[in-house]
């Protein structure tokens, strides 16, 4: 006993921890000396006391606890004591080998994980598939939880744990064992088993939702797991991504971890060494991707990347490089010249744009056709259209830019029964190649609509813009066009019906007169007033149009961005300023709508005349003046003074600074990322070029080619080929019906079941050439990792380890001194009897002798 108290003097620094503690335990632990020695042995790795202990005690409870309820499994483990914990795994109904093997994967000690997991109760792998919660059912104490909870959570499983640390040695043990992570049910499911965990404690069940998307989205797992791991990342950063805008509670969890699976994705691409590689991770399954003349990658990878906004990746140099080797395709020579000969280039393609196109139709896969079917060069030909198209509506306006010649109270016409409306509402030249123009940009909205899809159209705000312009071009030259057909129809009345050689003394029914009035006599629903309005915006929206191209050069795509994103900031300041406006407008209105006349204007006094005054008021357009009264009502004119004075500090003040702090924020997102935003804008402008048709820009994609002819024949042979499989396929389910009903069923089944396993063989035992590229590129990741990680500064962990080791070391040392001491004793004993026997028989051979 008093050798027990010695050693606990010895180790005052455990008690110091340990004293203060107590205080969590309202009964406190009443150990055996036996016990306190058996536990302190096991923390401090004394292997010969515990192997004595376990080999010779029987009063010995080896699952004895201290006062925070470890027992000796925990404390050899979470010190590290190897010999110890297999000593005590031996042992027969040993309790809380899951919080062992928890602790264990925690401290990331893979040879005790190992020596765990070979334990008996991991023997089926049960064990390693439920979380520690659900196998409280089995009512033992393979876990052990009190009233305060333990060290980790009830939902973590060990596969999820290594996961959270990043053991990707551990990861890979427990997947070799069957172990995964369970995908969380969608957030709206409404199955009864997420209703029930959410009714029963919905805080809980977002916890283990976020503790299972950790362990998704940790590099260990998603690199272990997966047998396309940039796949499986990409799609996880959007569903956290998406989940961050759900679970908003959670969103900045969410995002790290959407973040985590990027950066994951962009790590594996920056390990490629050569095209084949990088390929690979852009392209998909290599082994059926064809690039030849006539097909390109599909670049299945960089499209997904471009979806969900991984712009690291798209911005990467390897994937920087394969889109610009892509982008001057058929074209290698073009890419290492000057900006001037490109130059040349785009001019020489702007003067021969209608014989470039006629060569294609003729001769589609001629060298001219393929070199047309680049992207660098469908990028120059529908620029240069674009270019041109925009040309003509400055031109169709030239006419009018010093002023038209006819006031809006006058008419012309070119002969005396010549109906005013008639000259008006005919199409000039200019206005006829705009509609073709628009024919041909509808017709290519119409492919690209039926390749995409209508719902990934919608997501482009580009095609958006299209939409509109394109929709109020053929709305304004359709209003147009019914004024000019009901000019038209008037003029038919006055030719059959009008005798006299003029109109200006002839009555003429109201329906066909109001065609020959001046433009001032109108009607403000007039069809022609409609047309000319909706092609003033259309012409704005056209010239808008120019920054889609702008990201293709560096200097103006980080503007194009910043404009982008300023147009955003714009749109959310609105709802804060219609609030604010609406609520001054009605106000003012109600303040000063009984006044009308008795102001020196009559700003406020309707509805409209008190939107145009707040809304001029903005930009200083306004005079104080507005709220002045003619009359002698000081407190209507007091009231009015301040809230318009409240009005103009608000909007001018507050809120047009809050906008302008806003845009500047975000410019300076823009600029202090700059070229990954121009890299990744870029690459969306490129992409679109990428895929095979929409060759020719319009109008001349209006004339269908030999090549859309000998599409439209092989879409009709694929078509009938798969109606012919289908019924092929139906009369083999008919044969196989009555195989079955047959004598021949069970040679059948028998023959079809060889036949799928060696398929299961053959595609086991040769793995594809894309899943040889990413277990390399995979070994390379894990590989780093692990050096990174190895290559961090020595931590006071590592420090406490090795005085552990060195702790451990002493214990076996002094064991060896003591046995050795023991084995020195035992043979000086054995000497001293030997020696005294025979100095025994001496004396007794000496006393014969004198007796004799």
């Amino acid at each position: 006993m008093q050798r027990r108290h010695t050693t606990l003097r010895e180790k005052g620094r455990r008690q110091a921890i340990r004293g203060p503690a107590y205080m969590f335990n309202e009964k406190g632990t009443s150990l055996t000396p036996e016990e306190e020695r058996f536990l302190d042995s096991a923390e401090y790795g004394n292997i010969p006391v515990v192997r004595k202990m376990l080999e010779e005690s029987k009063t010995l409870n080896f699952n004895c606890v201290d006062y925070m309820g470890q027992n000796a499994l925990q404390l050899a483990v979470g010190n590290e004591h190897l010999e110890v914990t297999e000593l005590l795994l031996k042992k027969e109904n040993l309790a809380r080998v899951g919080d062992a093997l928890l602790l264990a994967i925690s401290k990331g000690y893979v040879r005790i994980v190992e020596a765990i997991l070979s334990h008996p109760a991991f023997a089926q792998g049960q064990r390693l598939t439920l979380s520690p919660l659900e196998q409280e059912l089995r009512d033992d104490d393979f876990y052990a939880y009190d009233e305060d909870g333990t060290r980790f959570s009830h939902d973590i499983t060990p596969i999820i744990l290594a996961a959270h640390c990043q053991e990707y040695e551990i990861v890979h043990i427990l997947l070799l064992k069957g172990a995964r992570i369970e995908r969380p049910h969608d957030y709206f499911c409404k199955c009864s088993e997420c209703t029930e965990k959410q009714r029963k404690d919905s805080f809980s069940h977002s916890r283990s939702r976020m503790n299972a998307y950790k362990g998704l989205a940790s590099a260990a797992y998603l690199s272990l797991s997966s047998e396309d791991p940039v796949l499986t990342a990409l799609e996880l950063s959007n569903e956290l991504a998406r989940l961050a805008n759900i679970e908003t509670e959670f969103k900045n969890d969410y995002r790290k971890l959407s973040m985590q699976c990027k950066d994951f994705v962009v790590g594996v691409l920056d390990l490629c060494r050569d095209t084949e590689e990088v390929e690979a991770i852009l392209n998909g399954d290599v082994n059926f991707q064809v690039w030849s003349d006539h097909h390109r990658p599909s670049l299945s990878r960089i499209k997904l990347a471009i979806k969900y906004e991984v712009k690291k990746f798209v911005a990467h140099p390897n994937c920087q490089q394969q889109l610009l080797t892509m982008w001057y395709e058929n074209l290698s020579g073009l890419r290492q010249q000057s900006i001037a000969v490109k130059l040349l280039a785009v001019f020489g393609v702007s003067l021969g744009l209608p014989f470039l196109a006629i060569a294609y139709w003729i001769a589609p896969c001629s060298k001219l056709g393929r070199t047309l079917r680049s992207p660098f060069m469908k990028f120059v030909a529908h620029a240069v259209s674009f270019t041109i198209f925009l040309g003509l509506l400055v031109v169709n306006a030239s006419d009018r830019f010093e002023g038209v010649k006819t006031l809006p109270n006058e008419t012309f016409t070119d002969y005396p029964k010549q109906i005013f409306r008639v000259k008006t509402t005919q199409f000039s030249w200019t206005e006829m190649l705009i509609m073709k123009w628009v024919l041909g940009m509808i017709w290519s909205e119409c492919k690209e609509i039926w390749e995409e899809g209508p719902r990934e159209y919608v997501l482009h705000l580009w095609n958006l813009l299209d939409f509109g312009m394109l929709s109020i071009f053929v709305a304004s030259f359709t209003a147009r066009f019914m004024a000019f057909l009901k000019a038209s129809e008037a003029q038919v009345y006055v030719d059959q019906h009008v005798q006299d050689d003029t109109l200006h003394n002839v009555s003429l029914p109201p329906e066909v007169a109001y065609f020959t009035y001046a433009r001032d006599k109108w009607w403000p629903s007039d069809p022609q007033i409609i047309s000319e309005g909706l092609y003033a915006i259309a012409v704005v929206l056209s010239f808008s149009r120019i920054a889609y191209i702008l990201p293709a050069n560096e200097s103006f795509g980080p503007l194009q961005i910043s404009l982008g994103r300023t147009v955003k900031d714009i749109f959310k300041f609105m709802v804060i300023f219609i609030m604010v406006f609406v609520a001054f407008m009605i106000g003012m209105f109600n303040l000063y709508s009984y006044y009308r006349g008795a102001k020196y204007n009559p700003a406020f006094t309707t509805v409209e005349e008190s939107f145009k005054t707040l809304f001029w008021s903005i930009f200083g357009l306004s005079e104080v003046i507005s709220v002045v009264l003619k009359y002698d009502h000081k407190f209507i004119e007091n009231i009015g003074y301040v809230l318009y004075g409240v009005y103009n500090v608000t909007m001018v003040v507050v809120l047009l600074n809050m906008l302008i702090a806003m845009i500047n924020n975000s410019y300076q997102e823009i600029e202090e990322d700059a070229d990954v935003e121009w890299k990744f804008a870029r690459a969306k402008l490129w992409l679109s070029y990428f895929d095979e048709g929409r060759t020719l820009p319009a109008p001349f994609n209006l004339v269908p080619s030999p090549k859309s002819f000998y599409y439209l024949i092989m879409r009709i042979k694929m078509c009938l080929i798969k109606l012919c499989k289908s019924k092929a396929k139906s009369c083999e389910n008919d044969l196989e019906m009555g195989m079955l009903n047959s004598k021949f069923r069970t040679r059948y089944q028998a023959g079809m079941r060889n036949s799928e396993n060696l398929t299961a063989n053959n595609t086991y035992s040769k793995p594809t050439r894309y899943q040889k590229i990413m277990k390399r590129l995979i070994k390379r990741y894990v590989l780093k990792a692990q050096v990174d990680r190895e290559n961090d500064e020595v931590n006071e962990g590592e420090l406490k380890e090795i005085k552990q080791d060195i702790s451990s070391l002493r214990y076996e040392l002094l064991e060896e001194k003591s046995q050795a001491t023991r084995e020195l004793a035992d043979l000086i004993q054995q000497l001293s009897e030997k020696f005294g026997r025979n100095l025994n028989k001496d004396h007794l051979r000496v006393n014969k002798g004198k007796d004799i």
